[in-house]
């Protein structure tokens, strides 16, 4: 249902996550997520902790699917001094190739407790079907 389109993702997360480097959007962080079947949806769960819904950005091209988000810094006054900080602030992106099975027409998003979660169903031609068999009625033996 899936397929990975950059094999050097998780090597990239891993830098950056040692580096402490923020995602900006010519180079965003990845994000991380689950993907199950669960009866005739496919499921995308993306840990978004701390950004609003408004800062999220979902788009659909053909079969690629791009999730972009931002989390931004909270606003401090001016007599705050920041003792640490290690949650990442920037842009945070996931872009997944959707297999041709899923109906990519009607994809539904919820945001609930920092947990985007996307719905993608089943298209209707790919699930399993039965096909009936048809009785031999009218059959002809050809004589020569």
């Amino acid at each position: 249902m899936l397929m990975r389109t950059d094999p050097f993702r998780e090597l990239d997360r891993l830098t950056q996550q040692l580096m402490g480097s923020s995602g900006t959007w010519s180079r965003p962080s990845t994000m991380p997520m689950d993907a199950y079947r669960e009866g005739d949806d496919y499921v995308i769960a993306l840990d978004l902790p701390g950004v609003s819904t408004d800062a999220i950005d979902i788009d659909v091209e053909r079969n690629m699917l791009t999730v972009k988000a931002e989390r931004r810094p909270i606003a401090k006054a001016d007599d705050v001094q920041m003792e640490l900080s290690e949650r990442p602030l920037g842009v945070f992106s996931r872009q997944l190739m959707l297999a041709d099975t899923l109906d990519t027409e009607r994809i539904e998003a919820d945001y609930e407790a920092g947990v985007l979660t996307l719905r993608i169903p089943i298209a209707e031609r790919a699930k399993p079907r039965k096909i009936a068999i048809g009785e031999g009625a009218g059959r002809k033996q050809i004589r020569s």
